[in-house]
């Protein structure tokens, strides 16, 4: 039969409290705590987390919800986080909700039945009447209707620097390519800010902003790059869009950076450690997954914390970009 804690608590010669508090770090004698890790060891004892955090309304667990697994973004975001919470002793509950709301309402639900401490969620889905000020919960990018705590890296000043990059590279017939949800969230920042800075540069401007989810996406992204054939640089949403509009451009002859310089959003790598797959703005991913996690465990813990913080981001050269001729003059 499973070994319980009074088992082990026998075995020992000490009270039920004392293996708790051995079991949750408390304060015990150095001997008293090896006699007990003594008798769990003999019997075998697997402490049941998930009961002991129904009791405690405390299981050291935060989930994390996703909108895929599949984006690179969201892969290493995902790691960092774990990473992260490992170091302060907590375990992670991937939640991958493919943007179905009612997934996403169920995590949700997770709190308040103490299945979880919190919740840190990257999130598009029309979720906010179950979005509580009051609930541990950390989004990206995100807001809503009630205050909540988010994360984000400065997509306006993404945006710009986008099209100062693009500016500076000679560039003079820019366009914008992306999607976007219906759904407040500050990504939007990337394609306003860059329109900005493009009519402050006083640069030619188009854009192809499609409504997720994006269907017949090579059809409608070549159609716009055959109707626009000045267009000598582009910015992404994303970098997997711009990698997938990279490879339009070679199927209608254009090569990249020699005709059309790109470039994408994110920061995206192979590996860590490796160069960027595109020239892109980078986020700043294993702050951003730092900060959130810190952020959660001070609301898990009672305190209170800065409702909105934003991180800078960097550009990142990527190949997809000409290289900049220096002056040796100035």
């Amino acid at each position: 039969m499973k070994a319980t804690m009074k088992d082990v608590a026998k075995l020992a010669g000490v009270g039920v409290g004392t293996v708790s508090r051995v079991l949750n770090n408390g304060s015990v004698k150095a001997s008293t705590r090896e006699k007990v890790e003594a008798a769990m060891t003999e019997l075998n004892y697997q402490p049941d987390f998930y009961a002991r955090g129904l009791k405690m309304k405390h299981t050291n667990t935060v989930a994390l919800i996703l909108p895929t697994v599949w984006h690179p973004f969201f892969g290493e975001f995902a790691y960092h986080v774990e990473t992260a919470l490992e170091r302060q002793n907590y375990k992670l509950y991937l939640c991958n909700s493919s943007g179905n709301s009612e997934k996403e309402q169920e995590y949700i639900q997770m709190v308040s039945q103490n299945k979880v401490d919190g919740i840190i969620g990257i999130t598009y889905s029309d979720i906010d009447e179950y979005i509580s000020s009051n609930l541990p919960f950390v989004s990206i990018d995100r807001y809503f209707t009630e205050e909540v705590i988010y994360v984000t890296a400065d997509n306006a000043a993404g945006g710009r620097l986008a099209a100062n990059e693009l500016y500076r590279r000679g560039c003079q017939n820019v366009a914008y390519i992306g999607g976007y949800q219906e759904t407040p969230n500050e990504t939007k920042s990337r394609r306003k800010y860059f329109e900005i800075e493009c009519r402050q540069l006083g640069i030619s401007y188009k854009a192809l902003d499609m409504l997720e989810p994006l269907d017949h996406l090579s059809e409608r992204v070549t159609n716009f790059l055959l109707e626009n054939p000045d267009i000598d640089g582009i910015f992404t949403i994303n970098d997997p869009m711009a990698l997938a509009v990279i490879g339009m451009l070679e199927k209608i002859g254009k090569n990249v950076p020699e005709d059309v310089q790109v470039i994408g959003f994110d920061g995206q790598k192979m590996t860590e450690g490796d160069h960027y797959l595109v020239s892109t703005i980078a986020q700043p991913t294993k702050q951003m997954a730092e900060v959130a996690v810190a952020k959660l465990i001070a609301v898990i813990n009672g305190e209170t914390v800065e409702k909105r913080t934003v991180l800078p981001i960097e550009f990142g050269e990527g190949g997809t970009t000409k290289p900049l001729v220096r002056n040796d003059f100035a």
